[in-house]
């Protein structure tokens, strides 16, 4: 059995956004190549295929493709070092376009012949535009046509032949000059969103038999002992062994909150010691520790693009193509009907040639999309994709499982009753012994309560029952304790627990004995969560629970729940959950709230599934489309006012964009806009786009 083979490769040097989804569409197009995805913003192409047996021939040709469609790209596998001289050729560019500026300005202002002035604009046009001249001549021999590369020069080559010799030359300083504030706005942005997830430790305080030596993360395995000083990054996950300090985990949470911890706690990577000297017993190796999967995530989200930026991308293939086809009929047709001028019309299709280029959607888009997860990451809450960022505005209904996600999930015993027939009997230590196995939140109460040793050998043939309850023998009698079903399904007559909570019945040898009351709590900011979801114009808020109907129902009074159905199991969660999907209104979506462990087949069914308390969850990491690594149900409002907010930000752009291309479309046919205004359209327009795109990051405090 083949497993699917995944790669990541840096296209070190990528700078054309149409560029990268022409590599993404042909490398997506390889055989066995399974997906295909290059995120713009990080410069990371991502490749899936069938089986590792061809991924070295697939790197090998999807490199060739990267080389080929953006010349001066360099193909790194992520983990390898090495930079390109980006730095450097800046350098170069920006000399020559100032050399171009100068030579442009004395042959503007001078008096020279007309064979002098001509050469100085030859000269400042080559300076400027000379590596575009070279990349457009390389690109058409590839049988590529429709790139800016090519449109800025035959744009500029056109103006020259009209004689228009300052145009040309304007034009592309013009261009230049737009580029290099582009590549500007762009590195920003990029280094904006890298700010965010600035959590990655650079290195590990390992603990020797000679003292203590730095090593990098990737080196610790699991069972060595750290030491963590006041001021630096936990590595890696682990639990303390030596020390007391506190921990500014808010680049993890987006909580300011510190924590205390001391010997027997728990410590996650990406979290800061503040004060004390911690010694760490490392439990998780760096690839599998809470920062690499964070950092992991966010970084992959972007490859999971959303429904809008699939259409920009689609959109740009035909948008171009078909105004070069608009242009070359209005260069032809108005000269032949009317007998008009032919360079008049050919300076007017010019226009259109430099204004065709979709940069500033194909560019500001992804980066909005990209910003808001970047946001919504630095406020604890993992999205892992771009789709489950753009489903999250349109939700109308938002399902939500009770315990651990309304509710503490710290559960108290608060009553234990006991029947005529089990006096003197010591039923908290029956059902302790029973629960003694098990993990469940509702067995540790009972633990907890009990507060005794436990002897495990005194327990035998111990059956968790989902959804039911646990059976067991203790000291030789049968012991069943669950919920009232439980003792349905075994024909035990029992009387019903009326107290508001969690009522575990107990059994023994198939008599009924009595039952033990286990009451849960609200978290504080439930009920303003709740509130603040009906503002923003979710429809319907409903809660789904095993729990008994009088605790259901209680929860739902005090939170103003829509609908509340319990007692059900895990498989009646999900039929609810298709219940409540075919009832809703089309185009709205469906969020599912739960713990992402028991509540898998329902996170994993709903449109978006989102898990809580998701710090050091595996499980819930797995489970969800979206995680919130703290336990508040508030970040689910944060969540979508990002998401709306995002989605404001990308139609402004969008609308922005095409309303300038289209008006100096229209001037331009009308012959009142001259390439200068095509340029702006172009790459002003493309700055101005990702400037708005970056104050995306500005709703990580919502």
């Amino acid at each position: 059995m083949t497993s699917t083979a995944r790669k990541e490769l840096i296209l070190d040097g990528l700078g054309c956004a149409g560029c990268a989804a022409r590599i993404e569409r042909e490398v997506g197009q390889l055989p066995d190549v399974t997906y295909a995805a290059v995120d713009f913003i990080s410069k990371k192409l991502t490749i899936e295929a069938g089986g590792w047996d061809d991924m070295d021939d697939i790197v090998y040709k999807a490199s060739a493709i990267a080389r080929r469609v953006e010349s001066g790209i360099r193909v790194i596998e992520k983990g390898q070092s090495g930079r390109h001289p980006e730095t450097n050729i800046n350098k170069i560019k920006i000399g020559l376009t100032a050399a171009s500026a100068v030579l442009f300005i004395i042959a503007l202002v001078s008096g020279f012949p007309f064979r002098v002035k001509f050469g100085f604009y030859l000269a400042a046009y080559l300076l400027a535009g000379g590596e575009i001249l070279l990349m457009a001549g390389r690109n058409l021999v590839k049988g590529r046509v429709f790139d800016e590369n090519f449109l800025m020069s035959v744009a500029t080559v056109g103006a020259f032949a009209l004689g228009e010799f300052p145009e040309g030359v304007a034009v592309m300083l013009f261009y230049q000059v737009g580029m290099f504030f582009e590549d500007m706005a762009v590195s920003r942005s990029r280094k904006s969103i890298a700010a965010l997830m600035d959590i990655r430790p650079d290195y590990a305080n390992l603990k020797t038999g000679e003292g203590e030596k730095r090593v990098s993360p990737g080196e610790i395995r699991v069972g060595d002992i750290i030491l963590v000083k006041p001021g630096e990054k936990v590595p890696l996950d682990g639990i303390v062994t030596e020390g007391r300090s506190v921990l500014d985990m808010s680049a993890l949470t987006g909580e300011s909150m510190p924590r205390d911890v001391e010997t027997g706690c728990e410590v996650l990577s990406g979290s800061v010691n503040v004060n004390g000297l911690l010694a760490v017993e490392v439990t998780k190796e760096f690839g599998e520790s809470t920062v690499s999967k964070i950092l992991d995530l966010v970084q992959n989200a972007s490859s999971k693009k959303a429904p809008t930026e699939n259409f920009i991308t689609k959109f740009a293939r035909y948008y171009t193509p078909a105004v070069v086809a608009f242009a070359v009929l209005l260069a032809v047709l108005p000269p032949l009907l009317t007998g008009a001028a032919f360079p008049e019309w050919i300076h007017r299709a010019l226009v259109f040639l430099v204004v065709s280029c979709p940069c500033a959607l194909v560019i500001s888009i992804p980066l909005s999309f990209f910003g808001g997860i970047g946001g919504a990451s630095k406020n604890g809450i993992l999205i892992k994709g771009s789709n489950y960022l753009e489903a999250l505005r349109g939700v109308d209904t938002v399902i939500f499982d009770k315990t651990g996600t309304l509710t503490k999930g710290v559960f108290e015993v608060t009553k234990v009753h006991r029947t005529e027939n089990a006096a003197g009997i010591d039923l908290l230590e029956y059902a302790a012994y029973a629960e003694s196995w098990s993990t469940h939140p509702i067995a540790q109460s009972i633990l907890k309560a009990w507060g005794r040793e436990i002897d495990k050998s005194s327990v035998s043939n111990v059956e968790e029952i989902a959804g039911y309850g646990v059976r067991a023998d203790v000291n030789g009698r049968q012991v069943l304790a669950g919920n009232a079903r439980f003792m349905e399904s075994r024909q035990i007559a029992f009387s019903e627990g009326k107290e508001t909570g969690t009522v575990v019945y107990i059994a023994l040898d198939s008599a009924f004995a009595g039952y033990i009351v286990i009451s849960d709590h609200l978290k504080e900011d439930s009920k303003s969560a709740v509130e603040a979801l009906r503002k923003l114009g979710i429809r319907r808020l409903v809660m789904l629970t095993g729990d008994s109907k009088a605790v259901g129902s209680q929860i739902g009074r005090d939170l103003g729940l829509d609908e509340v159905a319990s007692e059900l199991l895990p498989h009646q969660k999900v039929a609810e959950l298709e219940r409540l999907d075919a009832s809703k209104p089309r185009g709205g979506k469906l969020v599912y709230v739960g713990d992402g462990i028991n509540d898998a087949p329902v996170l994993a069914r709903a449109d978006v599934g989102i898990a809580m308390g998701g710090v050091g969850s595996d499980a819930a990491i797995e489970a969800a489309d979206i995680v919130i690594m703290t336990d508040e149900p508030s970040k689910l409002v944060t969540a979508v006012k990002i998401a709306k907010r995002t989605h404001q930000i990308v139609w402004q752009n969008i609308a922005f964009a095409l309303a300038v291309k289209l008006i100096v479309l229209a001037l331009g046919a009308g012959g009142i806009a001259t390439i200068w205004e095509a340029v702006f359209a172009d790459v002003g327009v493309t700055v101005i786009t990702v400037l708005n795109a970056m104050r995306v990051l500005k709703t990580s405090k919502l």
